[in-house]
């Protein structure tokens, strides 16, 4: 495998081929997938890039607005790919997403069909690359799919990861050589550890686990489980755990919260994944919060990581630009009462005297004691941002 250091110069190397570099952090957006499915239409599209603006989501930064699968129809008698009859003119649906200051996005496989059985882009890398170009769209979500049957009949697992690399690369190149800006998302369910060559075939994005689904047993599984792969991300490549299921209805608030800090602190892509038509102020309010939103974006690029365990109570730390570290503190307990922790700081990897800021509370806190005590409710969290020196005073050390 090769070494992180030669996977980001292999991300550079192909932010440079194309026309402007890509996902410099990581991408923000909508995806249809998880609350419309196969239902996706040129409305709901244009309904979604609307409410985008007029929520203000654009103005904190969601600008990708992402078609999943089934929008296919049938390909010419020279092979050209054609959107289905809920899609009429998709180059118009671009010019509107566009015209409100968002990016179109668009799905495929690397297979001959996509999971819900539509046309894949097997034998025609370069054709649709050249389409989705000429529609104007600004990212694509490659999804493996179609491809497993073929792979399954390969000689050896080697010969099948070959196969599965080598098809990746080859829309790679059919998208730089389209000259347009295009987001490459490989999503092949971290199959074969492929935070170790999504770089490589040119992935901007790549997802790590399977499918998430709107319950806090699988966004806790999968977001807990990005453990000892933050090597691998940075600026145009990024682990992506699968989209957010916030505003779905499947969880409570305390637990969406949860949702939105780890995947910030997981510097994870944030597609939302619910109806923006239709969201209440409340999802609107955790969507959106700016502070939340720096965090995951910070500049600098790095993954949090774990940095302390007690039974169920978890601690991640990323840190941030200009010396700074966001804090999470989870309780991953379903316990109705609140749970009190007891964190030495300096197990945290913070020494001296740091001041601490609660980021969704947008309280400060002062200076932190040496030992933290942080009240967590069940399956809730406590955002913190640190940064040393003492700054203002509070009248309580406690949380």
């Amino acid at each position: 495998m090769r070494s992180a250091s030669i996977i980001l110069a292999s991300a550079l190397l192909a932010s440079a081929a194309s026309a402007e570099p890509v996902a410099v952090t990581p991408p923000m957006g909508w995806n249809s997938w998880n609350h419309f499915a196969g239902k996706v239409s040129d409305a709901v599209i244009r309904a979604q890039a609307d409410a985008m603006v007029r929520s203000g989501m654009s103005s904190v930064g969601y600008v990708y607005v992402n078609i999943d699968d089934t929008w296919e129809g049938e390909r010419d008698a020279q092979g050209v790919i054609h959107p289905n009859a809920r899609f009429p003119d998709m180059k118009a649906l671009a010019d509107y997403v566009h015209a409100k200051g968002l990016k179109l996005g668009i799905y495929s496989s690397p297979g001959p069909k996509t999971c819900a059985g539509y046309e894949g882009s097997y034998g025609h890398e370069e054709q649709d690359a050249r389409t989705y170009a000429a529609w104007g769209i600004d990212y694509l979500k490659y999804d493996l799919c179609g491809l497993r049957v073929l792979m399954a009949k390969a000689a050896t697992p080697a010969a099948a990861h070959q196969m599965m690399v080598e098809a990746y690369e080859r829309m790679h190149a059919a998208l730089l050589k389209t000259g347009r800006p295009i987001v490459y998302s490989l999503c092949q369910y971290g199959k074969d550890d492929v935070w170790k060559w999504g770089a490589s075939v040119g992935g901007n994005l790549w997802r790590t686990t399977e499918d998430i689904s709107d319950s806090y047993l699988s966004m806790a599984a999968i977001g807990f489980g990005q453990i000892d792969i933050e090597r691998y991300a940075g600026p145009g490549h990024w682990n992506d755990p699968d989209m957010l299921e916030v505003g779905n209805g499947g969880m409570n608030e305390e637990e969406y919260r949860t949702h939105m800090s780890l995947w910030a602190l997981l510097a994870a892509p944030l597609l939302a994944g619910n109806d923006l038509a239709t969201m209440t102020p409340a999802t609107v309010a955790l969507l959106t919060n700016p502070a939340v939103i720096a965090i995951d974006q910070d500049s600098r690029g790095i993954q949090g990581e774990r940095v302390w365990v007690k039974g169920a109570l978890e601690v991640w730390v990323k840190p941030l630009a200009g010396g700074s570290k966001a804090v999470g503190f989870f309780n991953r307990s379903d316990r109705a009462r609140d749970t009190e922790a007891e964190v030495p700081l300096g197990e945290l990897g913070l020494q001296g005297r740091v001041h601490g800021h609660d980021v969704w509370n947008n309280k400060e806190l002062g200076t932190l004691p040496e030992t933290l005590t942080v009240r967590i409710p069940a399956h809730g969290v406590v955002l913190l941002t640190v940064s040393p020196g003492p700054g203002p005073q509070s009248p309580s050390q406690q949380h």
